[in-house]
């Protein structure tokens, strides 16, 4: 069996694979001070709620896009698994093209994400991860990283209008029923999430039109959910898009040996 984990600011998801099955996954808070212990015994804690056995774990992928976490992930994967983990290395172990001024600036999950999505998918695309940031990704009609846009998440741009405005309070991120929000509650939700959606469209919008016509748009992310059913642009929200490029990227780093 295969371990992916995707490590994000927020959130670290974590799957186990049994060839190209997803057979569980989990999703866990990322904390920078966590140690390569409080990694392990976690990850094991979860493997055995549903049976699976550390010693059927025979590799590791892992995307990670917080460098201070680096080496306590290296440590955990050899303490608790007995292995060295493969890490996704945008530019040096990676082979879709990176059209982009600084190559090694893309981030892990930005890559596995636009790579997934056009093994799954075919180019040309627009990824749109709703995660701590809303990250659009776009892959040509060749197949190459072009770039794309970074914008606050939506939970992000919320959390910081509170914290600025003395006189708002949290809300609940829900679609209201209506864009005219009769309540202040209503009034931050409907500048949420239509607001949000809007931002999508305009942007998806542009960046079509700068890609030379109609292009595919997939949604992944944590608060994909949110969006997808308001945005006009979005056609599909693959919630493991990161978990299934990893394995992909994995075994291609990894070919079955043919005298096995």
């Amino acid at each position: 069996m295969l371990l992916v984990a995707d490590v994000g600011n927020t959130n670290t998801k974590i799957g186990v694979y049994d060839g190209p099955r997803l057979v569980n996954s989990w999703r866990m808070t990322s904390r920078r001070e966590q140690t390569a212990d409080e990694y392990g015994l976690v990850i094991e804690t979860f493997l055995q709620t549903r049976g699976i056995r550390v010693a059927a774990i025979h590799g590791i992928a892992i995307s990670n896009v917080v460098p201070p976490v680096q080496q306590t992930l290296e440590w955990m994967c050899e303490q608790y698994f007995g292995r060295a983990a493969f890490f996704v290395d945008p530019g040096v172990n990676t082979r879709m093209p990176l059209l982009v001024d600084a190559p090694r600036e893309v981030g892990a999950d930005r890559y596995v994400d636009a790579f997934a999505a056009a093994a799954k998918y075919g180019a040309p695309l627009i990824v749109i991860d709703f995660g701590t940031a809303t990250t659009f990704n776009c892959v040509s009609a060749r197949g190459e990283f072009i770039g794309g846009a970074i914008a606050p998440g939506i939970a992000t741009s919320v959390d910081a209008l509170v914290n600025r405005a003395a006189r708002l309070a949290r809300v609940e991120l829900v679609r209201p029923k209506e864009a005219i929000g009769r309540n202040t509650t209503t009034n931050l939700q409907s500048g949420a999430i239509y607001g949000y959606a809007g931002l999508v469209d305009g942007l998806v919008d542009r960046m079509r039109s700068e890609m030379g016509g109609t292009t595919r748009v997939i949604a992944t992310g944590g608060n994909a959910g949110l969006i997808a059913d308001v945005a006009r642009c979005v056609e599909r929200v693959d919630e493991h898009l990161r978990l299934d490029g990893l394995r992909m990227l994995y075994e291609e780093a990894h070919p079955p040996d043919p005298q096995r």
